[in-house]
Order: C-alpha cells, then sequence, then structure tokens
C-alpha cells in the first residue's frame, strides 16, 4: 500500500481589507472579530485541523500584529507531532518588496516548501466563514489525476458577476474548462440551469506543478500574481485544472439548511449579513455543531450576566448572541451578536446589531443596524444608527443600506 501523500497548507491572510473599513483600520482583515468571540481566520484554520491537517503556516502583510497575536495565543499545536500553526510574515526574500498579489506571497515564501517537501499543497484565504472538510477535497483531487483542484460553491447565476467564475468542460464536470472573472452572460450548470460554480479561493496543488507555476509567473511582467487571475488559468490551458463541487462534501454534523453555506464576508454589508445568519432558532450557519467545531481563543472569563437595572428595570435578549464577560442591566437585547466584556447600562436598547469586545453602553443609550468596535463607549442617552445624518456628522462610516459603523475606541455622547 503506497505511503499517504505528505500534505502542507498555506493560508493567505495578507489582504488590507479596504471594503471592510473602518473596522480593518488597525487590524488585518483576517483578524477582524466575527460572531462573538472569533476571528474570521479561525473559520480557515478550524477547517484544516477538523480535516486531519497539522502543518500549517499563515502568511501575513499588512496590520499583521493583532493576528499574529491571536495566532501564537491561540493556536498552540503539539510539536512533538512536527504539528503547528505558524504566522509567517512577508520577508522579502527576492527583494525590498511586499507581496504583490497571492501568488507572489507563494513564490516569495518557496523556502516553506521546500523546507517541508511535501506532495500536495493545500492554499485557502483567511477571510470567509464556511465548514469544509478538505481531506474529502484532497481524496478528489489525488484520485482525479489533476495538477490543480479549485472548490467550487454553487451560487445563484444572477450573483456571477460578483465572483470568479468556473466554466465546468461539458463531457466531464469534474474538469474545469475556463475560468471567467465576474462574467456578466455565463452559462449555468447542467444540472442546474439557474446556478453557477463560484471559485472559493481554496485551492489544491501537487506540490512540484504549484511551485513550477509561480516561478513561471513570477517572471511575467503582465501578470497580477494572482491565484486565481494567472495561476489557476495557467493550469486550465495545460488541461490540468479540476474543480470540487462543495455540493459534494460532508461535514459532520451539518443540517440541509447550513451544508453549503459559504460567505465572503470582504464587504460591511456581507459581514453584517453573515451575523445576522448566526442567529435565528434554526440558523443558516450553526456556531452549534460540535461533530464539527469552530475553534478559537479560551476567554477566561466568567458567563453572560442579564439582571435588573439599579430601579430594577428588566431587559430581555430576543433571538441574539451574548459571549463570555458580557452584563446586560436592564437592556433590551433583540437580532444582535454582542462580544466579550460588552457593559450596558439600564435602559439601553440594542437592536439589528453587532458589538465587538469590551463595548460600553450607557443608560438610555440607543444601538439600531450598527457595528461597534473594540473599545467603543456610548455615554447616556447616546445614540448610533437612530439619525443617520447626525451619525454622518459625527465622522462615522454610513453604508447605502443604512448600517452605522464606529471605530475601535471612540467615545460617543448624547
Amino acid at each position: 500500500m503506497p505511503a499517504a501523500p505528505k500534505v502542507f497548507a498555506i493560508i493567505l491572510a495578507g489582504g488590507e481589507g479596504k471594503r471592510l473599513m473602518p473596522l480593518t483600520a488597525d487590524r488585518a482583515k483576517p483578524a477582524v472579530p466575527f460572531g462573538g468571540q472569533y476571528r474570521l481566520i479561525d473559520f480557515a484554520i478550524s477547517n484544516l485541523i477538523n480535516s486531519g491537517l497539522r502543518q500549517v503556516v499563515v502568511l501575513t502583510q499588512y496590520k499583521s500584529h493583532s493576528l499574529d497575536r491571536h495566532i501564537s495565543q491561540t493556536w498552540r499545536m503539539s510539536a512533538l507531532l512536527n504539528s503547528y500553526v505558524a504566522s509567517v510574515p512577508a520577508q522579502q526574500r527576492l527583494g525590498k518588496r511586499w507581496f504583490s498579489g497571492s501568488a507572489d506571497a507563494i513564490l516569495q515564501s518557496l523556502n516553506l516548501i521546500n523546507d517541508e517537501q511535501p506532495d500536495i499543497v493545500i492554499v485557502i484565504g483567511a477571510d470567509h466563514v464556511y465548514r469544509m472538510d478538505f481531506q474529502q477535497m484532497l481524496d478528489a483531487h489525488i484520485a482525479s489525476g489533476a495538477k490543480a483542484t479549485v472548490a467550487g460553491i454553487r451560487q445563484p447565476i444572477s450573483l456571477a458577476n460578483q465572483f470568479g467564475v468556473i466554466d465546468v468542460d461539458a463531457d466531464d464536470p469534474t474538469r474545469i474548462n475556463d475560468f471567467l472573472e465576474k462574467p456578466q452572460n455565463p452559462t449555468g450548470l447542467a444540472d442546474s440551469p439557474g446556478e453557477v460554480l463560484a471559485s472559493m479561493g481554496n485551492y489544491i496543488f501537487d506540490a512540484d506543478a504549484l511551485i513550477a507555476a509561480v516561478e513561471s509567473d513570477g517572471e511575467l511582467p503582465t501578470s497580477n500574481h494572482d491565484m486565481g487571475g494567472d495561476i489557476v488559468p495557467y493550469f486550465v490551458s495545460r488541461g490540468e485544472a479540476g474543480v470540487y463541487d462543495m455540493k459534494r462534501n460532508e461535514v459532520p454534523g451539518s443540517t440541509d439548511r447550513d451544508r453549503s453555506y459559504w460567505r465572503d464576508v470582504g464587504t460591511i454589508e456581507s459581514f453584517f449579513d453573515a451575523h445576522m445568519d448566526l442567529i435565528s432558532t434554526l440558523p443558516v450557519f450553526n456556531l452549534y455543531n460540535t461533530e464539527w467545531p469552530i475553534h478559537s481563543q479560551a476567554v477566561n472569563s466568567p458567563p453572560a450576566k442579564f439582571v435588573r437595572d439599579s430601579v430594577g428595570r428588566i431587559g430581555n435578549a430576543i433571538d441574539s448572541i451574548v459571549s463570555l464577560g458580557s452584563v446586560l442591566s436592564g437592556t433590551h437585547l433583540e437580532r444582535s451578536v454582542v462580544g466579550p466584556w460588552t457593559l450596558a447600562d439600564g435602559g439601553s436598547t440594542i437592536t439589528d446589531s453587532v458589538l465587538f469586545d469590551h463595548v460600553r453602553v450607557g443608560a438610555g443609550a440607543r444601538i439600531h443596524r450598527a457595528i461597534l468596535d473594540k473599545n467603543v463607549v456610548l455615554g447616556e442617552g447616546a445614540t448610533v444608527g437612530v439619525d443617520r445624518e447626525r451619525d454622518l456628522q459625527r465622522g462615522f462610516t454610513v453604508t447605502e443600506t443604512g448600517i452605522t459603523i464606529v471605530g475601535k475606541g471612540v467615545h460617543v455622547d448624547r
């Protein structure tokens, strides 16, 4: 029986995250808090670890301190078994320059692959919310004989212009015929004309083929050095690219409702909507699947507490998530996600909102359809998301759909 192939995983976590500003003003996009106690990168790492992969590097670049600290404090693997999750900053090994694209990040980090000498390399993004068993995709890659395999998720054809779309071979739906970047008039799938296969940004490569591809791409002055835009088309042109339909992936503990959940949370609207997906009775994405847990830093904190306020007002919490260490006193909380160590005083109202950690909400304050970053303080009677014009005057970001974002450490007065 042949030995199992050696697999090495690379997470691309250098994203600047401009579309998530001001949440990325002081941190890399993969380090943005999500779902109360998690960081976005926890989903990528959890999927790899749950899939049995134990050698993982995280390539960082922009504003990486928060991300590096989270990885070092959270993801401590057993060195006895040569297991690790290691954060690797841009090293400028090929000259005094930063990464110029995701493929260039791999090119500048080939020393990591050369040191481990893997047979197969898995390359994934760091800022998507989903569950996936990569072992099943790995088995499919090996069986197909392809040099590169791209994970695809079924999306409505009306949304095709938001994604890289995989056009499959008519005779073999596991082979890629073409890779279309945000097409306007794509053809639907043969078995589902109303859907297309969108690239999830997750790839599996034979190691020698990946090395050859990024080295060849690095010599092209016209290339954008992008994994999806340049490396995948390279393999497609050689007839060596396969596709793995996420519909085939069976994650333990998943339900019909959340089995194919995948969200690119690269915009404020998608980030907000993904939070709202968590809080229904039967959530579209279930954080409580114990068979495929999303791991994160263990917060050394007391349980959340709900109490009357100083004058006896009784609060309530409806369709919400409240993290450890939070104390809500006579607060009305509805359709919201509250991060660790949030303190809310009597008569305050929090609806349709996302609060990060250590937010302080004063008595009688009102928050509606808003995202509050870490250490935001609302004074007594202050409001956020109630008066759009006033929020804009105070320098807050307000999206076209009416989501108000307050940056890290801001004090909001009445």
